[in-house]
Protein backbone atom coordinates (compact mmCIF):
# COMPACT_ATOMS: atom_id res chain seq x y z
CA UNK A 1 0.00 0.00 0.00
CA UNK A 2 1.08 3.61 -0.79
CA UNK A 3 -0.29 6.39 0.90
CA UNK A 4 0.36 10.07 0.39
CA UNK A 5 0.68 12.52 2.89
CA UNK A 6 0.22 16.17 0.64
CA UNK A 7 0.43 19.54 2.62
CA UNK A 8 -0.99 18.47 5.75
CA UNK A 9 0.27 17.08 9.48
CA UNK A 10 -2.24 14.39 9.87
CA UNK A 11 -0.04 11.14 8.82
CA UNK A 12 -0.70 9.54 11.82
CA UNK A 13 -4.48 9.41 11.96
CA UNK A 14 -4.29 8.76 8.32
CA UNK A 15 -1.73 5.59 8.06
CA UNK A 16 -3.82 3.95 11.34
CA UNK A 17 -6.95 4.25 9.12
CA UNK A 18 -5.72 2.26 6.20
CA UNK A 19 -3.72 -0.51 9.02
CA UNK A 20 -7.57 -0.72 10.13
CA UNK A 21 -9.04 -1.82 6.80
CA UNK A 22 -5.92 -3.40 5.21
CA UNK A 23 -4.26 -4.70 8.27
CA UNK A 24 -1.82 -7.12 6.08
CA UNK A 25 -0.96 -4.41 3.84
CA UNK A 26 3.05 -3.33 3.93
CA UNK A 27 2.64 0.53 3.92
CA UNK A 28 4.78 2.59 2.68
CA UNK A 29 4.25 6.42 3.20
CA UNK A 30 5.33 9.07 0.71
CA UNK A 31 5.65 12.87 0.80
CA UNK A 32 5.47 16.08 -0.90
CA UNK A 33 8.77 15.50 -2.88
CA UNK A 34 7.30 11.99 -4.19
CA UNK A 35 3.92 13.01 -4.79
CA UNK A 36 2.18 11.93 -8.42
CA UNK A 37 1.72 16.15 -9.01
CA UNK A 38 -2.27 15.63 -8.14
CA UNK A 39 -3.04 12.55 -10.62
CA UNK A 40 -4.02 9.42 -9.81
CA UNK A 41 -1.61 7.04 -11.63
CA UNK A 42 -1.05 3.05 -12.38
CA UNK A 43 1.85 2.76 -9.64
CA UNK A 44 2.04 -0.89 -9.14
CA UNK A 45 1.12 -1.71 -5.52
CA UNK A 46 -2.27 -3.14 -4.54
CA UNK A 47 -3.35 -0.26 -2.80
CA UNK A 48 -2.86 4.06 -3.68
CA UNK A 49 -3.86 6.43 -0.96
CA UNK A 50 -3.58 10.25 -1.79
CA UNK A 51 -4.46 12.57 0.90
CA UNK A 52 -4.25 16.55 0.72
CA UNK A 53 -5.19 20.00 1.34
CA UNK A 54 -5.02 22.48 -1.63
CA UNK A 55 -6.50 25.55 -2.47
CA UNK A 56 -8.92 25.50 0.33
CA UNK A 57 -10.10 21.70 -0.56
CA UNK A 58 -9.49 18.58 1.38
CA UNK A 59 -8.90 15.77 -1.22
CA UNK A 60 -9.09 12.04 -0.44
CA UNK A 61 -8.54 9.50 -3.12
CA UNK A 62 -7.66 6.09 -3.40
CA UNK A 63 -6.95 3.19 -6.58
CA UNK A 64 -7.11 -0.21 -6.64
CA UNK A 65 -6.22 -1.68 -9.86
CA UNK A 66 -7.99 0.45 -12.46
CA UNK A 67 -10.99 0.99 -10.27
CA UNK A 68 -10.43 4.68 -8.68
CA UNK A 69 -12.49 6.44 -5.85
CA UNK A 70 -12.09 9.94 -4.64
CA UNK A 71 -13.59 12.51 -2.73
CA UNK A 72 -13.01 16.19 -2.15
CA UNK A 73 -14.74 18.84 0.73
CA UNK A 74 -13.75 22.36 1.69
CA UNK A 75 -11.18 22.72 4.50
CA UNK A 76 -13.72 22.58 7.43
CA UNK A 77 -12.47 23.85 10.98
CA UNK A 78 -11.47 20.24 12.19
CA UNK A 79 -9.61 19.48 9.11
CA UNK A 80 -8.07 16.31 10.49
CA UNK A 81 -11.95 14.87 11.33
CA UNK A 82 -13.24 15.89 7.95
CA UNK A 83 -10.11 14.21 5.80
CA UNK A 84 -10.88 10.91 8.39
CA UNK A 85 -14.18 10.34 7.68
CA UNK A 86 -13.69 10.59 3.46
CA UNK A 87 -10.50 8.18 3.89
CA UNK A 88 -13.05 6.16 6.34
CA UNK A 89 -15.79 6.28 3.58
CA UNK A 90 -13.83 5.96 0.61
CA UNK A 91 -11.75 2.59 1.68
CA UNK A 92 -15.62 1.15 3.40
CA UNK A 93 -16.54 1.62 -0.50
CA UNK A 94 -13.45 -0.20 -1.62
CA UNK A 95 -13.15 -2.78 0.74
CA UNK A 96 -16.62 -3.67 1.84
CA UNK A 97 -15.48 -3.72 5.34
CA UNK A 98 -16.45 -1.39 8.60
CA UNK A 99 -14.29 -1.54 11.52
CA UNK A 100 -16.04 -1.49 14.32
CA UNK A 101 -14.66 1.16 16.04
CA UNK A 102 -14.86 3.29 13.11
CA UNK A 103 -12.68 6.28 12.93
CA UNK A 104 -11.35 5.94 16.45
CA UNK A 105 -7.55 4.38 15.96
CA UNK A 106 -6.15 5.46 19.44
CA UNK A 107 -4.80 3.28 21.75
CA UNK A 108 -7.11 4.06 24.90
CA UNK A 109 -10.65 4.58 23.40
CA UNK A 110 -11.96 4.38 27.22
CA UNK A 111 -9.50 6.88 27.85
CA UNK A 112 -11.99 9.43 25.26
CA UNK A 113 -15.24 8.73 27.23
CA UNK A 114 -13.92 9.54 30.25
CA UNK A 115 -12.98 13.05 29.51
CA UNK A 116 -16.47 13.65 27.00
CA UNK A 117 -18.50 11.85 29.95
CA UNK A 118 -16.69 14.54 32.49
CA UNK A 119 -16.78 17.43 30.12
CA UNK A 120 -19.91 17.01 28.68
CA UNK A 121 -22.03 14.54 30.09
CA UNK A 122 -23.32 10.37 29.22
CA UNK A 123 -25.36 11.38 26.68
CA UNK A 124 -23.04 13.66 24.41
CA UNK A 125 -20.11 11.26 24.96
CA UNK A 126 -22.57 8.38 23.49
CA UNK A 127 -23.80 10.66 21.14
CA UNK A 128 -20.69 11.51 20.00
CA UNK A 129 -19.17 8.55 19.55
CA UNK A 130 -21.54 7.17 17.02
CA UNK A 131 -22.54 10.14 15.25
CA UNK A 132 -18.78 11.57 14.92
CA UNK A 133 -16.56 8.88 15.33
CA UNK A 134 -18.77 6.35 13.68
CA UNK A 135 -18.04 3.80 16.65
CA UNK A 136 -20.38 1.06 16.46
CA UNK A 137 -23.10 0.38 18.64
CA UNK A 138 -21.36 -2.43 20.67
CA UNK A 139 -18.23 -0.52 20.79
CA UNK A 140 -19.94 2.54 21.90
CA UNK A 141 -21.35 0.39 24.98
CA UNK A 142 -17.85 -1.34 25.69
CA UNK A 143 -16.68 2.14 26.00
CA UNK A 144 -19.33 3.25 28.22
CA UNK A 145 -19.33 0.24 30.78
CA UNK A 146 -15.43 0.44 30.91
CA UNK A 147 -15.67 3.81 31.88
CA UNK A 148 -18.21 3.71 33.98
CA UNK A 149 -16.03 0.72 35.88
CA UNK A 150 -13.02 3.02 35.86
CA UNK A 151 -14.64 5.96 37.28
CA UNK A 152 -14.77 5.40 41.14
CA UNK A 153 -11.18 4.15 41.10
CA UNK A 154 -10.39 6.81 39.12
CA UNK A 155 -11.61 9.40 41.80
CA UNK A 156 -8.99 7.87 44.48
CA UNK A 157 -6.34 9.51 43.20
CA UNK A 158 -4.99 12.47 44.49
CA UNK A 159 -2.02 15.02 43.63
CA UNK A 160 0.46 12.45 45.38
CA UNK A 161 -0.85 9.48 44.36
CA UNK A 162 1.74 7.13 41.81
CA UNK A 163 2.01 3.29 40.61
CA UNK A 164 5.52 1.83 40.50
CA UNK A 165 6.39 -0.68 37.42
CA UNK A 166 9.28 -2.72 37.86
CA UNK A 167 10.67 -4.32 34.41
CA UNK A 168 12.26 -7.71 34.84
CA UNK A 169 13.30 -8.27 31.02
CA UNK A 170 14.05 -11.98 31.11
CA UNK A 171 11.70 -14.99 29.31
CA UNK A 172 12.26 -18.87 29.31
CA UNK A 173 11.92 -18.30 25.54
CA UNK A 174 10.63 -15.91 23.04
CA UNK A 175 6.97 -16.16 22.23
CA UNK A 176 6.34 -16.34 18.30
CA UNK A 177 3.89 -13.45 18.73
CA UNK A 178 6.18 -11.12 21.64
CA UNK A 179 8.09 -7.82 20.61
CA UNK A 180 8.87 -6.90 23.82
CA UNK A 181 12.16 -6.52 24.66
CA UNK A 182 13.52 -9.16 26.52
CA UNK A 183 16.16 -11.86 26.41
CA UNK A 184 15.90 -15.97 27.09
CA UNK A 185 16.99 -17.16 29.92
CA UNK A 186 18.75 -20.08 27.68
CA UNK A 187 21.18 -18.07 26.69
CA UNK A 188 24.34 -18.13 28.13
CA UNK A 189 24.32 -14.43 27.40
CA UNK A 190 21.03 -13.82 29.63
CA UNK A 191 22.21 -16.05 32.73
CA UNK A 192 25.30 -13.91 32.82
CA UNK A 193 23.37 -10.49 33.03
CA UNK A 194 20.84 -11.47 35.18
CA UNK A 195 22.55 -11.51 38.72
CA UNK A 196 24.16 -8.02 37.61
CA UNK A 197 21.11 -6.69 36.40
CA UNK A 198 19.00 -7.28 39.80
CA UNK A 199 21.62 -5.61 41.89
CA UNK A 200 21.70 -2.63 39.80
CA UNK A 201 17.62 -2.57 39.73
CA UNK A 202 17.81 -2.79 43.61
CA UNK A 203 19.99 -0.05 43.29
CA UNK A 204 17.49 1.80 41.06
CA UNK A 205 14.78 1.31 43.43
CA UNK A 206 16.13 2.79 46.39
CA UNK A 207 17.63 5.73 44.54
CA UNK A 208 13.74 5.84 43.48
CA UNK A 209 11.90 5.48 46.92
CA UNK A 210 14.43 7.77 48.35
CA UNK A 211 12.61 10.56 45.84
CA UNK A 212 9.68 9.73 46.44
CA UNK A 213 9.64 9.54 49.79
CA UNK A 214 10.87 13.22 50.06
CA UNK A 215 8.50 14.41 48.19
CA UNK A 216 6.15 12.73 50.35
CA UNK A 217 4.58 10.25 47.40
CA UNK A 218 2.16 7.74 48.09
CA UNK A 219 2.28 4.30 46.21
CA UNK A 220 -0.54 3.13 45.77
CA UNK A 221 -0.06 0.11 43.38
CA UNK A 222 2.84 -1.96 42.57
CA UNK A 223 3.48 -4.47 39.14
CA UNK A 224 6.35 -6.38 38.42
CA UNK A 225 5.86 -7.22 34.63
CA UNK A 226 8.36 -7.84 31.78
CA UNK A 227 9.43 -9.67 30.08
CA UNK A 228 8.13 -13.00 33.34
CA UNK A 229 9.64 -11.67 36.83
CA UNK A 230 9.34 -15.45 37.56
CA UNK A 231 11.96 -16.09 35.39
CA UNK A 232 14.27 -14.97 38.25
CA UNK A 233 15.55 -17.83 40.55
CA UNK A 234 14.34 -17.87 44.04
CA UNK A 235 17.31 -15.93 45.44
CA UNK A 236 17.47 -13.41 43.11
CA UNK A 237 13.43 -12.65 43.30
CA UNK A 238 13.99 -12.29 46.94
CA UNK A 239 16.54 -9.59 46.88
CA UNK A 240 14.43 -7.72 44.51
CA UNK A 241 11.09 -8.04 46.95
CA UNK A 242 13.49 -7.24 49.84
CA UNK A 243 14.57 -3.94 47.69
CA UNK A 244 10.81 -3.27 46.88
CA UNK A 245 9.98 -3.54 50.81
CA UNK A 246 12.95 -1.16 52.15
CA UNK A 247 13.09 1.24 49.54
CA UNK A 248 9.13 2.59 49.68
CA UNK A 249 6.38 3.56 51.78
CA UNK A 250 3.88 0.89 51.52
CA UNK A 251 1.41 2.38 53.79
CA UNK A 252 -1.01 3.44 51.05
CA UNK A 253 -0.68 0.71 48.72
CA UNK A 254 -3.10 -2.20 48.69
CA UNK A 255 -2.40 -4.23 45.54
CA UNK A 256 1.20 -5.66 44.54
CA UNK A 257 0.69 -7.90 41.33
CA UNK A 258 3.18 -10.02 40.03
CA UNK A 259 3.21 -10.99 36.33
CA UNK A 260 3.99 -14.83 36.89
CA UNK A 261 2.93 -15.26 33.03
CA UNK A 262 4.77 -18.18 31.94
CA UNK A 263 3.08 -21.40 33.69
CA UNK A 264 6.70 -23.22 33.27
CA UNK A 265 8.77 -20.90 35.06
CA UNK A 266 6.53 -20.84 38.54
CA UNK A 267 7.60 -23.06 41.74
CA UNK A 268 6.23 -23.29 45.11
CA UNK A 269 8.87 -21.73 46.24
CA UNK A 270 8.98 -18.47 44.07
CA UNK A 271 5.30 -18.06 45.03
CA UNK A 272 5.97 -18.18 48.80
CA UNK A 273 8.48 -15.84 48.77
CA UNK A 274 5.99 -13.51 46.64
CA UNK A 275 3.28 -14.33 49.58
CA UNK A 276 5.72 -13.74 51.89
CA UNK A 277 6.50 -9.88 50.86
CA UNK A 278 3.27 -8.67 50.48
CA UNK A 279 2.29 -10.09 46.48
CA UNK A 280 -1.31 -10.02 46.63
CA UNK A 281 -2.16 -10.35 42.53
CA UNK A 282 -0.79 -12.32 40.71
CA UNK A 283 -0.76 -13.28 36.77
CA UNK A 284 -0.44 -16.94 35.63
CA UNK A 285 -1.21 -16.85 31.68
CA UNK A 286 -1.59 -19.61 29.56
CA UNK A 287 -2.86 -17.90 26.38
CA UNK A 288 -4.37 -20.86 25.10
CA UNK A 289 -5.10 -24.62 26.39
CA UNK A 290 -4.89 -26.44 23.13
CA UNK A 291 -1.64 -28.15 23.43
CA UNK A 292 -1.01 -27.88 19.66
CA UNK A 293 -1.62 -23.86 19.43
CA UNK A 294 0.57 -23.28 22.39
CA UNK A 295 3.64 -25.45 20.43
CA UNK A 296 2.95 -23.25 17.50
CA UNK A 297 3.12 -20.16 19.83
CA UNK A 298 6.47 -21.37 21.40
CA UNK A 299 5.09 -21.37 24.35
CA UNK A 300 7.14 -24.29 26.17
CA UNK A 301 4.05 -25.49 28.46
CA UNK A 302 1.14 -27.37 28.06
CA UNK A 303 -2.11 -27.06 29.27
CA UNK A 304 -1.70 -29.21 32.11
CA UNK A 305 0.95 -27.24 33.65
CA UNK A 306 -0.93 -24.46 33.01
CA UNK A 307 -3.67 -25.74 35.02
CA UNK A 308 -1.60 -26.90 37.44
CA UNK A 309 -0.09 -23.82 38.09
CA UNK A 310 -3.33 -22.56 38.54
CA UNK A 311 -4.40 -24.71 41.25
CA UNK A 312 -0.68 -24.18 42.68
CA UNK A 313 -1.06 -20.44 43.38
CA UNK A 314 -4.79 -21.15 44.92
CA UNK A 315 -2.83 -23.69 47.53
CA UNK A 316 -0.17 -21.11 48.23
CA UNK A 317 -2.80 -19.11 49.61
CA UNK A 318 -3.83 -16.39 46.52
CA UNK A 319 -7.28 -14.69 46.26
CA UNK A 320 -6.86 -12.87 43.37
CA UNK A 321 -5.43 -14.37 40.26
CA UNK A 322 -5.38 -12.99 36.76
CA UNK A 323 -5.57 -15.51 33.48
CA UNK A 324 -4.41 -13.97 29.95
CA UNK A 325 -5.60 -15.29 26.45
CA UNK A 326 -4.94 -14.61 23.15
CA UNK A 327 -7.86 -14.80 20.21
CA UNK A 328 -6.27 -15.68 17.15
CA UNK A 329 -2.98 -17.26 17.69
CA UNK A 330 -1.87 -19.64 14.62
CA UNK A 331 -4.14 -23.00 14.70
CA UNK A 332 -6.93 -21.67 16.35
CA UNK A 333 -10.58 -21.57 16.20
CA UNK A 334 -13.39 -19.33 17.51
CA UNK A 335 -14.59 -22.86 18.78
CA UNK A 336 -11.23 -24.20 19.77
CA UNK A 337 -10.90 -20.89 21.80
CA UNK A 338 -14.18 -20.87 23.49
CA UNK A 339 -13.15 -23.96 24.69
CA UNK A 340 -10.47 -22.78 26.21
CA UNK A 341 -12.57 -19.92 27.52
CA UNK A 342 -15.33 -22.05 29.05
CA UNK A 343 -12.71 -23.95 31.16
CA UNK A 344 -10.55 -20.91 32.19
CA UNK A 345 -14.16 -19.08 33.29
CA UNK A 346 -14.62 -22.89 35.49
CA UNK A 347 -11.76 -22.71 37.22
CA UNK A 348 -12.97 -18.64 38.58
CA UNK A 349 -9.62 -16.52 38.54
CA UNK A 350 -10.89 -13.41 39.30
CA UNK A 351 -9.71 -11.58 36.15
CA UNK A 352 -9.85 -12.65 32.86
CA UNK A 353 -7.88 -11.10 30.04
CA UNK A 354 -8.82 -11.40 26.59
CA UNK A 355 -6.19 -10.09 24.17
CA UNK A 356 -6.40 -9.54 20.41
CA UNK A 357 -3.05 -11.05 18.72
CA UNK A 358 -1.08 -8.01 17.15
CA UNK A 359 0.94 -7.81 13.69
CA UNK A 360 4.13 -6.83 15.29
CA UNK A 361 7.61 -6.10 12.99
CA UNK A 362 8.85 -7.40 16.08
CA UNK A 363 7.62 -10.91 16.51
CA UNK A 364 8.64 -13.81 14.25
CA UNK A 365 4.54 -14.38 14.00
CA UNK A 366 3.63 -11.66 11.71
CA UNK A 367 0.94 -12.87 9.76
CA UNK A 368 -2.98 -12.69 10.28
CA UNK A 369 -4.75 -15.78 10.89
CA UNK A 370 -8.62 -15.74 11.54
CA UNK A 371 -11.20 -13.07 12.35
CA UNK A 372 -10.72 -11.94 15.93
CA UNK A 373 -13.88 -10.22 15.94
CA UNK A 374 -15.50 -14.48 15.90
CA UNK A 375 -13.27 -14.95 18.98
CA UNK A 376 -13.97 -11.71 20.97
CA UNK A 377 -18.04 -12.62 20.42
CA UNK A 378 -17.90 -15.70 22.58
CA UNK A 379 -15.92 -13.74 25.45
CA UNK A 380 -18.16 -10.65 25.42
CA UNK A 381 -21.09 -13.66 25.42
CA UNK A 382 -19.44 -16.21 27.91
CA UNK A 383 -17.68 -14.20 30.50
CA UNK A 384 -20.62 -11.71 31.72
CA UNK A 385 -23.06 -14.71 32.05
CA UNK A 386 -20.14 -15.78 34.40
CA UNK A 387 -20.61 -12.61 36.40
CA UNK A 388 -17.22 -10.94 34.81
CA UNK A 389 -17.39 -7.20 33.98
CA UNK A 390 -15.32 -4.90 31.20
CA UNK A 391 -13.04 -2.78 33.66
CA UNK A 392 -10.41 -2.13 31.23
CA UNK A 393 -9.58 -2.00 27.78
CA UNK A 394 -6.62 -1.04 25.25
CA UNK A 395 -5.47 -1.14 21.48
CA UNK A 396 -2.68 -2.02 19.84
CA UNK A 397 -1.09 -0.98 16.70
CA UNK A 398 -1.31 -3.48 14.11
CA UNK A 399 -3.74 -5.94 16.44
CA UNK A 400 -6.36 -8.14 13.85
CA UNK A 401 -9.38 -6.34 13.21
CA UNK A 402 -8.00 -3.06 14.86
CA UNK A 403 -9.84 -4.41 17.90
CA UNK A 404 -9.20 -4.10 21.69
CA UNK A 405 -8.21 -5.72 24.40
CA UNK A 406 -10.28 -6.24 27.66
CA UNK A 407 -9.48 -7.14 31.51
CA UNK A 408 -12.49 -8.67 33.00
CA UNK A 409 -13.14 -9.06 36.46
CA UNK A 410 -15.43 -10.44 39.10
CA UNK A 411 -17.18 -7.05 41.21
CA UNK A 412 -14.73 -6.11 43.81
CA UNK A 413 -11.64 -7.49 41.96
CA UNK A 414 -10.35 -4.79 39.41
CA UNK A 415 -6.64 -4.47 39.44
CA UNK A 416 -6.38 -1.08 40.07
CA UNK A 417 -2.72 -0.02 38.57
CA UNK A 418 -3.97 -1.18 34.81
CA UNK A 419 -6.75 1.22 35.04
CA UNK A 420 -4.69 4.11 36.55
CA UNK A 421 -1.69 3.35 34.03
CA UNK A 422 -4.09 3.20 30.91
CA UNK A 423 -6.04 5.67 31.44
CA UNK A 424 -2.93 7.78 32.71
CA UNK A 425 -4.56 9.36 36.20
CA UNK A 426 -1.32 9.83 38.07
CA UNK A 427 2.30 9.31 37.90
CA UNK A 428 3.73 5.70 36.96
CA UNK A 429 7.16 5.60 38.53
CA UNK A 430 9.16 2.70 36.73
CA UNK A 431 12.22 0.86 37.57
CA UNK A 432 14.38 -1.16 35.29
CA UNK A 433 15.62 -1.29 31.39
CA UNK A 434 12.36 -0.36 29.17
CA UNK A 435 10.72 1.02 31.79
CA UNK A 436 8.93 4.56 30.79
CA UNK A 437 8.55 6.91 34.01
CA UNK A 438 5.17 9.28 33.01
CA UNK A 439 5.15 12.13 35.48
CA UNK A 440 1.50 13.20 35.35
CA UNK A 441 0.21 17.00 37.47
CA UNK A 442 -2.81 16.11 39.25
CA UNK A 443 -6.11 17.80 36.96
CA UNK A 444 -3.79 18.05 33.73
CA UNK A 445 -3.66 16.09 30.86
CA UNK A 446 -0.30 16.74 30.03
CA UNK A 447 2.36 14.17 30.46
CA UNK A 448 6.23 14.15 30.77
CA UNK A 449 8.21 10.70 30.23
CA UNK A 450 11.80 10.03 31.47
CA UNK A 451 12.91 6.87 29.62
CA UNK A 452 14.85 4.06 30.83
CA UNK A 453 17.59 2.68 28.85
CA UNK A 454 16.05 -0.06 26.41
CA UNK A 455 18.49 -3.04 27.06
CA UNK A 456 19.61 -5.03 29.83
CA UNK A 457 23.37 -4.42 28.65
CA UNK A 458 22.50 -1.13 28.16
CA UNK A 459 20.61 -0.25 31.78
CA UNK A 460 24.33 -2.12 33.20
CA UNK A 461 27.01 -0.23 31.21
CA UNK A 462 25.15 3.55 31.43
CA UNK A 463 23.39 3.10 35.33
CA UNK A 464 24.70 6.45 36.49
CA UNK A 465 23.39 8.05 33.38
CA UNK A 466 20.19 6.61 34.06
CA UNK A 467 20.58 8.02 37.98
CA UNK A 468 20.92 11.26 36.75
CA UNK A 469 17.70 11.04 34.78
CA UNK A 470 16.09 9.93 38.08
CA UNK A 471 16.15 14.01 39.08
CA UNK A 472 13.77 14.55 36.64
CA UNK A 473 10.99 13.46 38.73
CA UNK A 474 12.52 15.86 41.58
CA UNK A 475 12.12 18.85 38.93
CA UNK A 476 8.93 17.98 37.76
CA UNK A 477 7.19 18.09 41.09
CA UNK A 478 8.85 20.79 42.19
CA UNK A 479 7.76 22.49 39.00
CA UNK A 480 4.00 21.32 39.86
CA UNK A 481 4.27 22.98 43.54
CA UNK A 482 4.80 19.87 45.23
CA UNK A 483 8.11 20.40 47.27
CA UNK A 484 9.90 18.09 48.81
CA UNK A 485 9.11 16.92 52.78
Amino acid sequence: MILYILNHPYHYEMENLCRAFCPAENLRRLSKRESPKGRLRTIKHSLVVITRIYNGNILAALQIGKKKLSLSHAVTENAELTMAQMLFTLLRRATGITPPWGLLTGVRPSKLMLRLRRDNGPVYAKRYFRNILWVSEEKTNLAIAVAQAEEPVLALTGPRSFSLYISIPFCPSRCSYCSFVSHTIDRTSAQKLIPAYVGKLCEELARTGEIAGKLGLQMQSVYVGGGTPTSLNPGQLRLLCQAMQVSFDWQYCDEFTVEAGRPDTITEEKLHILKQFGANRISVNPQSLDDQVLAQAGRGHTARQALGCFELVRQVGFRNINMDLIAGLPGDTPQGFARTLEQIIALGPENITVHVLALKRAAKLNEIHGDAGEFLSFASRLLPQAGYQPYYMYRQSRSLGNLENIGWSLPGHFCRYNIDMMEESHSILACGAGGVTKLKQHGSDDLERVFSLKYPYEYLSRFDELMERKEKIRVFYREAGLNCL
